[in-house]
């Protein structure tokens, strides 16, 4: 996961919201939505960080807040989020993994802190950071990564060790690497489309070494 800055909601939601007594499902511009949310998250699922694209067969618009339970937020732009389609070999994760489940930590506030929360091994599991002795510093966000949303199904962990070797690799080859580290967490982070699926993994262990 990385953090989210929301930006506009799209002019087509706001005028719908004004009609009053409307659901989202009688919202039919829901094309405008995917544009909106793949543009803010750079391309990158707001769970697991793959690739998503603003057509309905690739992925999904998330409801933080589930609809089944929260119907007065069906319609907040600040409740919505791009995620992948959630099967990846046959494993469900993502939005498809949690269902109508709450979350407590939300990507796009940035109060929740998201980045702070997260660490990465070198085999590409994600989890929740640890203190000194390794046990866990907040055991709900840990159970959440690995039982709500399964971001540990197996292509997600073996993609993120891709990277992870990738980001290990140049830091191990590059003449004064830890002089060029912010250099390379801005070409990660900077003002481009869509960022390089998974690689908060690649930000996350750079900024281990400044």
């Amino acid at each position: 996961m990385r953090i989210i800055t929301k930006g506009r909601e799209p002019r087509s939601l706001t005028q719908y919201r004004l009609q009053g007594g409307i659901t989202y499902i009688g919202y039919r511009e829901k094309n405008d939505l995917r544009e909106a949310l793949v543009s803010e998250q750079r391309g990158l699922c707001c769970y697991c960080t793959k690739r998503i694209k603003p057509c309905s067969l690739d992925m999904k618009i998330e409801h933080w807040k589930c609809q089944a339970n929260y119907q007065d937020l069906q319609l907040k732009y600040w409740n919505m989020l791009g995620s992948c389609s959630g099967i990846t070999d046959l494993d469900r994760h993502c939005d498809t993994s949690k269902g109508d489940r709450n979350l407590k930590w939300n990507p796009a506030n940035l109060e929740h802190r998201i980045e702070d929360r997260i660490q990465y091994r070198s085999d590409g599991t994600v989890e929740g950071k640890t203190d000194g002795s390794g046990r866990q510093i907040d055991e709900e966000f840990n159970y959440q990564i690995y039982n709500v949303l399964n971001l540990n199904a197996k292509r997600l962990k073996k993609n993120r060790k891709v990277v992870y070797d990738e980001v290990l690799r140049w830091w191990q080859s590059t003449p004064n690497a830890r002089q060029r580290i912010q250099d390379e967490i801005n070409r990660l982070t900077g003002e481009i489309a869509y960022y390089t699926p998974f690689s908060p993994v690649a930000v996350w262990f750079l900024r281990q070494k400044l």
